[in-house]
């Protein structure tokens, strides 16, 4: 046994050789040559060292037989076989074999930096890229070369021609050490991979820039250094698996891999989704922040499948059962599912399985020597008449059975034998209902699931809406759900079982043969096919589920994203009947200025009394809009409304009304935050308050109120409430971070809601304002406590301060100060103590300094983090803050643009174009922009149409009201909403700026529709979409 030890420089330990020929199971190598380089245009020339006479072995016969035959210089050294068992390192001078570990790299370090000796004796870096160039030889090139012969020659691709130099080119930099010194990297900062040197997906082959996927990689990093990589398994802790999560989270999600490496590292880094998508596009590949959740709960579920595993393992390792197999099946897990299939054979029970009872009475031996060597197997040495089980060759019979068909039930192979034949023929899902005796009395909601009542459709089209259904009609006890397999697959199955996989090793006499039949069939019929069937069944509920919530999701956005109606008095209705309808008006800068009750439904005498006390509130707060809530009474109440209006009894106003969503106004006026917002009004006028408010500021309004309770989804309280709450509180960040809240002004309630904070930070925040007057700049939050640096990070883009506010106040203080004292241009009387307090020199007298001014850039979009790049582009095209939202300012803009283009104008200040984009935003939207305006605004009517009214080929214009996965609802003013079909929702009626990936539409929408079917008796209205207006 010889040992050999390589240069310090190349990072190399000390190791072990052994010669090839005399291993019985010859391992596998992996060969990594110094001489690979990354360049293709260079040539590279050896260094010429001593080296001392070595025995000739069959590792140096690999080296000898691949070195090129010309003696002119090569690029590189041909590399030698690698496996993941085993690796052999090739230095300047010798080869030293080690051997690793399953799942570990050959090298001294991870894949993508790997240290050899350069020409000067200083240690060097090798990128991925040089590393992924390595040739690999096959274990038949090594059998070749133990035979004498020589290896298969290689098959490289064409390169360039490059001029041959005489002399010893000067070593280049490799382009790591560049990267390295712009964003400090270290080794870790590439995504991880379980195979470094494996095959790269298909989608990585060509994407944005086309680019490879490694130059991609160097070339989207952040200037501020926030692009780094890490080993994505980082993020799993201490719950390691044999997966990379990078890789497994680009194959559920379909998203390149070098992006998910970010999103991972983004996400560890407890960044937010709304600052995510908005201030790091271009480590995500411009996502939106859909895609992002969808990514986020896949990361989840991965974590939470690495936790359970290991859990796992803990588990068994503690009762004394874990051996390797189970280890490795458990780390190789990938879902939920896996893991728990594994892990159920060694779940306790009361009583355990009957393969589990008969292994305990000791007939596991038999079974093995049924499929081993059956011709030596004697059953009757196992009858013990005294032992229930063991009594009779019977239940000898029985219980060796029952432990094969557990071993069938649990084998990889035959599990995957059943799947491939299930996907290659048809299985269906199918419904019916439930039979119905006397005595369980009348069933209700039968007819809502009669399309149901005998329902058949493949798994593999069957509609996710359909899959709701049929759940909730199973829940309620009217449908009785099976999947049907057909007996094709179970034929085949067990005549694979029988005469290939579980045959047995010898001749087995006629008894035996029929015993494994009846195992192979027992194990299809009570193991195997309720374990599809429940895996089927979880895998449809779950995508639906799925689908459902980012619907919802969906419709929450286009609903708190709606067009507020600003300026206006108006007036809010909650109808009803015997209690009366609720009236509040509130003014346009939001103070409620009257609530009362009308009686409008009860009598005509009444009715008309009532009409004159409305009247006359319109008139004396000069209100003219009414908001109708859409509950209960709504239609009689409209129809009031649109009565008076056609006879013009408000006149001189012309008075206009509108139906609002009044989903949860109920829920919220009983609240303790109503009652805190309220506190002296009555409960039941509470919600017409609420009812109005949607309408003059939904987005404001709404965040009050749980949105499970808003009721624009689909089946939401039959999917996962866990999921459902966290998609949706999501979704309200989202929205309420990219409209953004003015921090001087605007409510608790809707300030937790900004990514970055929470309900404690918020209301330390409103607690500061209170006590030290109003914010002057950004820089200005940085004094609450509990609002650290990352939660300034988060939230500082979402926050503005309006200047005007800012210097209305400032005025204000300076003129209540005596005599000729003067404060500087943003100090308060209270804001002032902080200067006050800090009386430092040098940079903290600065810094106190700059906390005392306004800045401009604060009531935009762009982040502090890019306040210096949008200083500098300000000096490019000689423009002002003064200017911020001028036209002066978008007609600079556009003149460089124009002249440069964005990427242009980026590369000069040495920004990206996605950073760029949101600077310019920034400084061209006029003051006080607010996005939601792109959005439609509630539809005012004067009049009502009657469901009799319509005719087939009708042209209407309506409002959505909710969108599903089978169709969109919409409101076309005749008292019952109409629904448009999915199939009559097609891209090329959709605008370019409303095309989503579900085709769908949102509540909130303006849409032309024509009327294709009408249905009175059970009032439904069938409608086909024209345009989107």
């Amino acid at each position: 046994m010889e040992e050999s030890t390589a240069p310090e420089g190349c990072g190399a330990r000390r190791t072990t050789r052994r010669p090839l020929v005399q291993e019985k199971e010859k391992p596998s190598y992996v060969v990594s040559s110094d001489s690979d380089s990354s360049d293709d245009d260079d040539e590279w020339e050896p260094e010429k060292k001593k080296v001392g006479p070595k025995k000739k072995t069959a590792v140096s016969k690999v080296q000898k037989a691949r070195a090129p035959t010309k003696k002119t210089p090569v690029k590189r050294k041909p590399a030698a076989t690698r496996k993941r068992k085993g690796g052999l390192k090739c230095d300047e001078g010798s080869i030293s074999t080690h051997f690793t570990e399953p799942g570990q790299l050959s090298t001294s370090e991870n894949a993508g930096n790997i240290q050899d000796a350069s020409a000067d004796g200083q240690p060097r870096l090798q990128t991925v890229k040089e590393e992924r160039l390595s040739m690999v030889i096959a274990d038949k090139d090594l059998k070749r070369i133990q035979d004498g012969l020589k290896p298969e020659p290689e098959v490289t691709p064409p390169k360039k021609a490059a001029a041959r130099r005489t002399a010893t080119p000067k070593p280049r930099k490799p382009k790591v050490e560049k990267m390295k010194k712009d964003d400090n990297s270290d080794n870790d900062d590439f995504p991880s991979t379980s195979d470094p040197l494996g095959t790269r997906m298909k989608e990585e082959d060509d994407f944005t820039f086309g680019e490879p996927p490694q130059k991609k990689l160097k070339s989207t990093q952040h200037p501020d250094g926030l692009g780094r990589f890490i080993k994505s398994n980082k993020m799993l802790g201490e719950f390691q698996m044999h997966w990379d999560l990078a890789q497994v989270l680009s194959e559920r999600t379909n998203i390149e891999m070098w992006v998910c490496a970010n999103i991972i590292n983004l996400f560890q880094d407890e960044n937010t989704i709304p600052f995510i998508a908005r201030y790091r596009k271009e480590l995500i590949n411009n996502m939106d922040a859909d895609a992002l959740r969808e990514a986020h709960q896949a990361l989840e579920e991965q974590c939470n499948v690495a936790k359970k595993a290991h859990i796992a393992i803990q588990k068994l390792k503690k009762e004394g059962k874990l051996n390797s197999h189970l280890h490795n099946a458990l780390l190789n897990s990938r879902t939920l599912d896996e893991v728990e299939y594994v892990y159920a054979p060694f779940k306790t029970g009361s009583k355990g399985t009957k393969a589990q009872r008969a292994r305990q009475l000791g007939l596991e031996p038999a079974a093995i020597a049924l499929i081993e060597t059956p011709a030596q197997l004697n059953l009757f040495s196992f009858i013990k008449p005294e032992v229930e089980g063991l009594s009779s060759l019977l239940e000898v019979q029985t219980g060796v059975q029952h432990i094969l068909a557990d071993m069938v039930a649990k084998d990889k192979d035959s599990l995957e034998r059943i799947r491939k034949l299930c996907q290659h023929n048809y299985i269906t899902l199918q419904s019916s209902l439930t039979k119905v005796t006397s005595k369980d009395g009348p069933v209700k909601d039968v007819d809502k699931f009669h399309l149901y009542h005998n329902f058949t459709a493949n798994i593999n089209r069957i509609q996710h809406h359909q899959i709701l259904a049929i759940n909730r009609g199973e829940n309620l006890k009217i449908l009785t759900v099976k999947v049907n397999i057909p007996d094709r697959v179970k034929d085949e199955f067990c005549r694979w079982c029988v005469n290939e996989r579980w045959r047995p090793k010898q001749y087995a006499r006629p008894e035996f043969m029929n015993m494994l039949r009846s195992s192979v069939e027992d194990s299809y019929k009570r193991l195997i096919y309720p374990l599809l069937c429940r895996e089927y069944r979880s895998k449809l509920t779950s995508d639906a589920e799925k689908e459902s919530i980012m619907m919802f999701g969906r419709n929450l956005r286009q609903l708190l994203l709606a067009a507020p109606v600003r300026g206006r008095t108006l007036m809010g209705v909650d109808p009803g009947y015997k209690h009366g309808c609720k009236l509040a008006l509130i003014s346009p800068t939001n103070q409620i200025l009257h609530a009362d009750v009308v009686y409008l439904h009860t009598g005509s005498n009444l009715a008309y009394r009532e009409a004159e006390k409305i009247r006359s509130l319109l008139i004396n707060y000069k209100c003219n809009t009414v908001v109708i809530g859409n509950g209960t009474a709504c239609r009689e109440t409209e129809r009031y409304f649109a009565d008076l209006i056609q006879r013009r009894f408000f006149a001189p106003l012309d008075v206009v009304y509108c139906i609002a969503n009044e989903a949860g106004a109920s829920i919220y006026s009983v609240s303790p935050e109503a009652a805190k917002e309220m506190p002296g009004l009555d409960p039941n006028l509470r919600s017409a308050v609420s009812i109005a408010r949607r309408v003059q500021d939904p987005l404001a309004e709404l965040v009050k109120i749980e949105p499970k309770h808003i009721g624009v989804g689909m089946y939401q309280h039959d999917v996962s409430q866990t999921l459902l709450k966290a998609a949706l509180d999501s979704v309200v960040e989202e929205c309420v971070s990219f409209v953004g809240v003015d921090i001087n002004i605007c409510s608790e309630t809707l300030l937790r809601h900004i990514a970055g904070l929470n309900a404690n930070r918020a209301k330390n925040i409103i607690d500061w304002r209170e006590k030290n007057g109003p914010f002057i700049n950004r820089e200005h939050i940085k004094s609450v406590k509990g609002l650290g640096p990352k939660s300034f990070q988060q939230c500082a883009g979402f926050i503005r301060i309006n200047q005007e506010y800012i210097k209305n106040f400032c005025s204000s203080q300076q003129n209540e100060l005596p005599g000729n004292q003067t404060q500087g241009p943003a100090v308060g009387t209270k804001a002032s103590a902080i200067g006050k307090q800090v009386k430092k020199k040098g940079k903290a007298a600065a810094a106190a300094a700059s906390l005392q001014k306004p800045n401009p850039l604060d009531q935009t979009c762009i982040h502090p983090e890019s306040y210096e790049i949008a200083m500098r582009f300000l000096t490019l095209i000689d423009g002002r803050t003064s200017d911020i939202g001028k036209l002066e300012m978008q007609n600079r803009v556009n003149a460089i643009i124009r002249a440069e283009g964005i990427e242009g104008v980026a590369k000069k200040l040495n920004t990206t174009g996605s950073t760029l984009q949101i600077i310019l935003d920034g400084l061209c939207q006029p003051e006080g922009y607010d996005l939601r305006t792109e959005f439609d605004k509630p539809d005012f009517k004067t009049n009502i149409v009657c469901l009799e009214d319509l005719k087939i080929g009708t042209v209407l214009t309506g409002k959505v009201e909710n969108a599903t996965l089978f169709g969109v609802f919409v409101d076309i003013g005749v008292g019952r909403a109409g629904l448009i079909p999915m199939r009559y929702i097609t891209e090329a009626k959709l605008s370019k700026d409303r095309r989503r990936r579900s085709l769908g539409l949102g509540p909130g929408e303006r849409v032309e529709v024509k009327v294709i079917s009408i249905d009175i008796r059970q009032s439904r209205i069938t409608l086909e979409l024209i345009r989107v207006l």
